[in-house]
């Protein structure tokens, strides 16, 4: 089993920065592939960013190429996602996710992830 919680969200205007970290606990996080998530309010959670297990390769969507950047720590066992020059489509709950195989590769799509975080609300200001 997997815990996750994410933090570092808040409120941030337009063109600003944060970086939000997720700590998990358990000695596999190291073997499992990671992603951020994010949904707004009435839309459908959608994908950010991922990582491999050892953090060699990283996915993003073109909404957030560029800007994006998710990374990892291994021997702290956290995922970060530093996000920069904001916008205020940005807005939303962001969640951190991770695979229940150790041995599946890195996803964009939300329903082959098995444990999630409980969020952290990012909203930015125009």
């Amino acid at each position: 089993q997997v815990q996750l919680v994410e933090s570092g969200g808040g409120l941030v205007q337009t063109g600003g920065s944060l970086r939000l970290s997720c700590a998990a606990s358990g000695r596999t996080f190291s073997s499992r592939a990671t992603g951020w998530f994010r949904q707004a309010p009435g839309k459908e959670r959608e994908f950010v960013a991922a990582i491999s297990r050892n953090g060699g390769s990283t996915f993003y969507p073109d909404s957030v190429k560029g800007r994006f950047t998710i990374s990892r720590d291994n021997g702290k066992n956290t995922v970060y996602l530093q996000m920069n020059s904001l916008k205020p489509e940005d807005t939303g709950v962001y969640y951190c996710a991770a695979r229940k195989d150790l041995n599946y590769a890195a996803s964009t799509r939300v329903y082959e992830y098995d444990y999630w975080g409980q969020g952290t609300l990012v909203t930015v200001s125009s």
